[in-house]
């Protein structure tokens, strides 16, 4: 249950950066975006939190860290257009291996 937790914690981590992107346009803050950045940074810590009682918490962090940041990486190129490169891709597998050494290792 704790490394589901923790997973579905790596998910919401996925929410916060989004909700801050759309949140800022040009004419100023959407307030609605904003909410659900803090709503996801909130339900992310928190089940990180509970993932922590099992789960040594370097590895937690880690691998929390992780989730979210290969997340960020594949909704910026789905929807926002950044750049697919093949050193991106490469860099970004590096992070999964470590995700899954970890996990192993636990």
């Amino acid at each position: 249950m704790p490394w589901i937790q923790l997973l579905v914690a790596g998910f919401f981590e996925w929410g916060w950066p989004v909700g801050l992107k759309l949140g800022l346009a040009e004419d100023g803050l959407r307030w609605r975006w904003i909410g659900f950045s803090i709503v996801c940074m909130g339900l992310s810590g928190g089940l990180l939190l509970l993932a922590q009682k099992t789960i040594p918490m370097g590895t937690a962090y880690a691998v929390w860290t992780g989730i979210g940041a290969v997340g960020a990486f594949a909704l910026g190129i789905l929807f926002f257009g950044e750049a697919a490169t093949l050193a991106r891709f490469f860099f970004v597998a590096l992070i999964i291996s470590g995700i899954v050494g970890l996990k192993l290792a636990s």
